[in-house]
């Protein structure tokens, strides 16, 4: 089973907006065994799309197009639907009582004669309900290949392949099993843990493959594999992750389930112990605060973070001796612990975290090389600090600053 996803939309062509639809879509499909074989993203032109509906149904037994199924003169897809099916629009009075209902819930909308354009559909197509907009789904066949069409607006888009879509193909078609799984590594690079175990890798069985997905600071190892009898394939891909523990037991967090990332991880032991985090950023200027608090989960555990950017600002407000930082320079081990400490003391929580550092371009307060960073760890035990280059790319250093500091928090709870 093989998919294709096509966006249609000027506006993702020239960066106005990430296609965020084709990740959401290609997860959903390869859920039921669809694998998708490419995305393609295209403009808005008549005999561009065309010429990708065949070139996609030459390939593909599903092809899910996104986009392109608005009100305005722009929006063609469904007028190219019907060219490629020899098909004609026809209204569809569902759809129409659909729109009306949409616009009644709006306060002073009238429905004009470009909304009710919605409601005009190819004859040959099997119309989706839409719940949440104007703009039905639609689901075709040509030989052996379904074309379906949903919206470009994510919400719907999601509803559509949740409600109708997704139960829809399982029952067209008869589907392999896909089992995917993944561990996350931490503090080792790429080509190191490739060197690591280079030996596991090459005696995997052939109908297993190995996936490095790199990250700052992070490398998630992901093996795939696709087969008819589900226990089967999913005991063959544990088999192999048995084997690949020993190799990589000093740099895998335990604690981290393959859905979560580390900041759900950190989240889930703090709350499941009643404790509490917080940070006071320098160098990091409040990335952390923002990543960690990304997660819903963050309000549970995490009391806040101070930005002290400026020295006089780590003086005043974090209260780090004035001599601390004389002696030992603003970016230093003995900073970093203080600004832990502090923390630590100012938030009334049972860990902080403290980061100081030259993200450069330039030197700044401190004579430190660029890229060199301290991060402070203060725990219920005491607190401690490690020294860091990051090189000198400045979003760089800021960001394995982040992922530094969660992988040392971590370690830390995953000890005790």
């Amino acid at each position: 089973m093989t998919a294709e996803i096509i966006t249609i939309g000027d506006e993702i062509l020239i960066g106005q907006i990430v296609d965020t639809n084709s990740a959401h879509i290609a997860q959903e499909l390869n859920k039921i065994g669809i694998a998708v074989h490419q995305i393609i993203s295209i403009e808005d032109e008549k005999e561009h799309i065309l010429h990708t509906f065949k070139d996609s149904a030459a390939r593909a037994e599903v092809v899910i197009i996104t986009g392109g199924l608005g009100p305005t003169k722009d929006d063609l897809t469904k007028y190219c639907l019907c060219e490629y099916f020899d098909d004609v629009l026809e209204l569809n009075e569902d759809v129409l009582k659909n729109v009306e209902k949409i616009f009644e819930k709006i306060e002073n909308a009238q429905v004009s004669d470009l909304n009710r354009e919605q409601a005009m559909v190819p004859t040959k197509a099997t119309v989706l309900h839409n719940k949440f907009g104007t703009a039905p789904g639609l689901w075709l066949k040509k030989d052996k290949t379904v074309f379906i069409a949903v919206p470009g607006v994510p919400f719907e888009m999601k509803a559509l392949m949740e409600r109708e879509i997704i139960p829809r193909l399982k029952e067209e078609f008869n589907r392999p099993f896909i089992y995917h799984k993944t561990i996350r590594t931490y503090g080792l690079g790429e080509s190191a843990i490739a060197e690591r175990i280079e030996e596991w890798e090459d005696n995997l069985p052939k109908a297993i493959k190995l996936a490095y997905l790199p990250g700052l600071g992070t490398v998630r190892l992901r093996l795939s594999g696709k087969g008819e009898n589900e226990e089967e394939l999913k005991l063959s891909i544990e088999k192999e992750f048995e084997k690949l523990y020993p190799l990589l037991e000093d740099i895998i967090a335990d604690s981290i389930s393959e859905d979560d990332n580390i900041e759900e991880t950190i989240s889930k032991l703090l709350s499941s112990r009643n404790q509490f985090l917080s940070a006071a950023e320098s160098c990091t200027g409040g990335a952390l605060a923002a990543q960690f608090t990304l997660n819903p989960g963050a309000s549970t555990c995490f009391k806040g973070s101070i930005v002290s950017y400026a020295t006089q600002a780590k003086k005043e407000i974090l209260n780090v001796p004035p001599e601390i930082i004389e002696k030992y320079s603003v970016v230093s081990a003995e900073v970093a612990e203080a600004m832990a400490s502090n923390a630590k003391k100012m938030f009334k929580s049972d860990y902080a975290i403290g980061t100081t550092g030259n993200a450069g371009p330039t030197k700044g307060e401190s004579d430190a090389d660029v890229g060199t960073v301290f991060i402070g760890l203060a725990t219920p035990n005491g607190v401690y600090s490690k020294k860091f280059v990051f090189g000198n790319n400045r979003e760089q250093v800021v960001q394995k600053t982040v992922n530094k500091s969660f992988e040392l928090i971590l370690r830390k709870l995953a000890q005790l």
